[in-house]
């Protein structure tokens, strides 16, 4: 699936970091073919209590790589993400529900996640994660109840969000430049991704039409 663009709006990231990977910033003029009846989703999901679940570099590892397993089961392509350590970003296509997305997302992402604490004993982790209140096999959750799911309509509004995603851990002062932030997409909208990405982007699955 391709999303289509034609001349309109500028992309943000490069006026932000001026200097990414030495790079002069690649700007283009295009405008995303999207509506109320073809949304994006901009998703929100946030660690439950806001404990920094995805903090370490192993647990990021696992999520970046259910996350990945979530968009071939699914089918969503993934434009834009970013973990941070209590909560997660995405930028995706909506080729069903945005109910069933977020099912799939949160889903598979919380089955791995757990089943990496459990397997390898991480105790006070997972009783931090316990419910008070559990019934069958769902005793643990990684999950506040709540996500937020966002649709987005208008190229604009595309881009407003990739630049805040990828903008995330400076503005959080993690990082001073958006590209060493390993566990986002910055470098691949900066057209500078390395050889060892913990997640790969749909950026190329968009066409675009420079006037």
């Amino acid at each position: 699936m391709a999303l289509p663009f034609r001349c309109a709006a500028s992309l943000r990231l490069a006026d932000h970091q001026p200097n990414l990977c030495g790079l002069r910033p690649c700007i283009g003029r295009m405008s995303l073919t999207t509506s109320i009846d073809h949304p994006c989703l901009y998703i929100t999901s946030v660690g439950k209590n806001r404990l920094p679940v995805f903090r370490t570099d192993a647990i990021a590892s696992v999520t970046c790589a259910a996350i990945h397993e979530a968009r071939i089961s699914c089918g969503f392509l993934l434009f834009a993400y970013v973990l941070m350590p209590d909560h997660v970003h995405l930028l995706t296509d909506s080729p069903c529900k945005p109910s069933k997305v977020l099912q799939f997302i949160k889903g598979i992402v919380s089955r791995r996640v757990l089943g990496y604490l459990k397997e390898n004993k991480y105790e006070t982790s997972l009783r931090k994660l316990q419910h008070e209140d559990w019934k069958r096999n769902h005793r643990y959750s990684l999950w506040q109840h709540d996500s937020d799911v966002f649709s987005v309509t208008s190229e604009s509004m595309f881009m407003q969000k990739v630049n805040y995603i990828n903008l995330n851990p400076v503005r959080a002062e993690l990082v001073e430049q958006a590209i060493d932030y390993r566990w986002s997409s910055a470098r691949f909208w900066s057209k500078c991704p390395s050889e060892d990405e913990p997640l790969h982007v749909d950026v190329d699955k968009i066409v675009w039409r420079r006037s």
